[in-house]
């Protein structure tokens, strides 16, 4: 994974409420078991009108918004537990996910694939979807290190919890496996005492 300590982006707007991962990566486009190409089919059916044309609508396909910061509604990936959602939307070019609440299951897939999972208020939540409305190039600003996130152009931040060990893991860009090979001296050392 890459590794993630701070970022500094536009946002692209979804104030969506109860998003399930069915709407973020349709089941018809789970064929695959590589992490690559789904990005593509992000929010498929919002995205893409039942003849195939752009929804021009749709925030994603609004050329005023862009940015590696999706901000979206309260209780953002509930439904199934399918990986592929995290998938999608990190390879459509998110680094991070905004809500007032994240699905649990979404929440550990996010942050074991390099995708980080921001719970916030709702009224902070509401007051990025106020600022990002105003202007759609405001900067939300998301230090990991220090737990915060910022909106730049007013200064308004919040603080947001992690676990300390996918904390260090996005920091470091491991996943469960580099960690373990990161360990691997203290690991052997350990064992070598108990013989």
């Amino acid at each position: 994974m890459d590794k993630f300590i701070k970022l500094s982006s536009a946002a692209i707007p979804l104030p969506i409420e109860n998003v399930d991962t069915d709407q973020i990566i349709p089941a018809r486009f789970l064929k695959a078991t590589d992490r690559e190409g789904f990005g593509e089919n992000l929010f498929r059916d919002w995205r893409f009108n039942k003849e195939g044309n752009v929804n021009e609508d749709f925030s994603l396909n609004n050329p005023n918004y862009s940015g590696r910061i999706l901000v979206a509604g309260d209780n953002f990936g509930c439904g199934s537990s399918r990986e592929h959602a995290a998938w999608a939307i990190h390879d459509y070019g998110f680094k991070v996910v905004v809500s007032s609440f994240f699905a649990d299951i979404f929440k550990g897939n996010s942050l074991n694939n390099g995708l980080l999972p921001v719970q916030v208020s709702p009224e902070y939540l509401q007051e990025l979807f106020t600022e990002i409305k105003k202007d759609s190039t405001t900067q939300i600003e998301v230090d990991l290190e220090a737990q915060k996130i910022t909106i730049k152009s007013t200064g308004s931040e919040t603080n947001f919890e992690i676990n300390n060990y996918k904390k260090m893991c996005m920091i470091n860009g491991y996943d469960d496996i580099d960690f373990l090979l990161s360990s691997k001296k203290e690991i052997e050392a350990f064992e070598s005492a108990r013989v």
